[in-house]
């Protein structure tokens, strides 16, 4: 973030000396040291030719110019030192500082009071200049410090702002304790040069040279732009910690509504088949026993992918998802996935020649299994999903997973990627394939995107990154 564009810095407005700056000054000083002999040595050939009037002209041309250049110093110094050159080589007699005649004295004494005059308003000019221009900064800032954009900036920024403005070494908010709430560039165990109010119990300290007293009333303003900054961040945090607690409670009430639903019936079907078996009473044929034996392995199975699920969505949200990417083909990702469905009625379309991707090869089978299980529920009978893969560009690669069912509206795209949202609330399962889904490829720098299937349906492309 950048300073004020355009606007002088009270670091240079302070660098100044009546007004001018330090360089112009030097530079006045060297025309006078300098360009004063060089310019007599001109005119002292032409003195037989030249008037003295004309050459007292010319004097004070060039003291005029030292003024407007270097101020009233290097101009006073040109006038006295002009005086006493053109008495001495322009006015007989020459080689003295005698002047002959009164006139010539009069004009010796008017030049001396016209440059007089003359370096005194262009020095009073750059004063005047120089409040001006320190007035306008303040404005500048001050309205820059109140703009939207600094209004969203972090205090860290601020504080930067002031330090580059200031050509402070160091820059620190601090508490009313002492402690530091934030700091930037070098913070020296020493006093600090200056401190002010920064709001309610803050202060902000400087380290770096002294301030005038227009550069204090304009850190003033500052100061407070940097505790607005803290108390807009702690009001942010107190936002985002806020949102945080309320999703947890979102998840916890659809976690508690799943587990009203979808871990009871599954229990309640192994509960009964296992009663059903252990009853002395109940004389079974050996397909009804087979029967209630499925029942309890399907409830079972039920079970361990919604445990399975849980347990991932938990992990992804926490940020504890362990990854461990490398190369490896798509279709030997694909195969796996397949085969840990079962599915058989899933046509796969992924050439063996495909580059490698760079992936983790259990989290892409696990999205890959569960986009496919989630295809194959909502698919027409007569019609297969599929499975393709192909190059995307020269960085990516993409997996396909392709259904004939009714579609999902886009408007819906989004949300049914969140965690317990079901399209159809009617069907089992929580909710958590999508996200987990969504929550695997992210971690491994992949996405996975919604599209229409053609002739109806819906298509989930995940990309991949290549094998470099």
């Amino acid at each position: 973030m950048s300073t004020v564009t355009g606007a002088a810095s009270p670091a240079l407005l302070r660098g100044m000396v009546g007004g001018l700056s330090r360089r112009r000054l030097i530079a006045g000083l060297l025309g006078t040291v300098v360009g004063l002999p060089i310019l007599t040595a001109i005119l002292v050939p032409l003195r037989s030719h030249l008037p003295r009037e004309s050459g007292l002209l010319i004097y004070i041309l060039a003291v005029v110019i030292l003024a407007v250049v270097g101020g009233v110093i290097p101009a006073l110094l040109a006038a006295v030192a002009a005086s006493l050159l053109a008495s001495w080589f322009l006015t007989p007699p020459y080689g003295s500082l005698q002047v002959k005649g009164g006139g010539a004295a009069l004009d010796i004494v008017v030049f001396l009071l016209a440059a007089l005059v003359v370096s005194v308003a262009v020095e009073v000019g750059a004063r005047e200049r120089a409040s001006v221009e320190q007035k306008r900064l303040e404005a500048e800032l001050a309205s820059r410090f109140a703009s939207s954009e600094m209004s969203a900036a972090p205090v860290e920024h601020v504080l930067e702002e002031v330090r580059a403005l200031f050509a402070m070494s160091g820059v620190a908010l601090r508490a009313a304790d002492g402690h530091t709430l934030a700091q930037v560039g070098e913070i020296p165990d020493e006093a600090p040069t200056l401190r002010l109010a920064a709001g309610a119990g803050r202060e902000l300290v400087t380290f770096g040279p002294d301030l005038f007293a227009a550069d204090r009333r304009l850190l003033t303003v500052l100061a407070s732009s940097a505790g607005q900054a803290w108390e807009r961040a702690e009001l942010a945090d107190e936002a985002a910690r806020s949102r945080q607690l309320a999703e947890t409670d979102r998840v916890r009430s659809a976690l508690l509504a799943a587990v009203g639903h979808d871990l009871r019936t599954p229990i309640a079907g192994i509960k009964a088949s296992a009663s059903a078996l252990r009853e002395p009473r109940i004389t079974l044929e050996p397909s009804e026993t087979r029967e209630l034996l499925d029942s309890i392995v399907d409830g079972a199975d039920h079970l361990s992918a919604l445990v399975d699920n849980l347990l991932a969505l938990s992990r992804i949200q926490a940020g504890a998802l362990s990854v461990h990417p490398r190369a490896i083909g798509l279709d030997e990702v694909v195969a796996r996935a397949l085969v840990s469905l079962h599915a058989h009625d899933v046509e796969i379309a992924v050439p063996e020649d495909l580059p490698p991707a760079w992936v983790d090869p259990g989290l892409l089978e696990r999205a890959v299994a569960n986009l496919v299980d989630n295809a194959r529920r909502w698919n027409r009978p007569e019609s297969a999903v599929t499975v393709r893969g192909r190059v995307v560009d020269d960085t990516s690669l993409a997996v396909d997973v392709i259904d004939h069912g009714q579609g999902v509206d886009q408007g819906e795209w989004e949300t049914m990627f969140a965690p317990f949202h079901r399209l159809d609330e009617s069907g089992d399962g929580v909710g958590l394939g999508l996200a987990i889904v969504r929550g695997l490829l992210e971690a491994m720098d992949a996405t996975v995107a919604p599209a229409h299937t053609p002739k109806g349906g819906l298509t989930m492309t995940i990309t991949v990154p290549r094998a470099r």
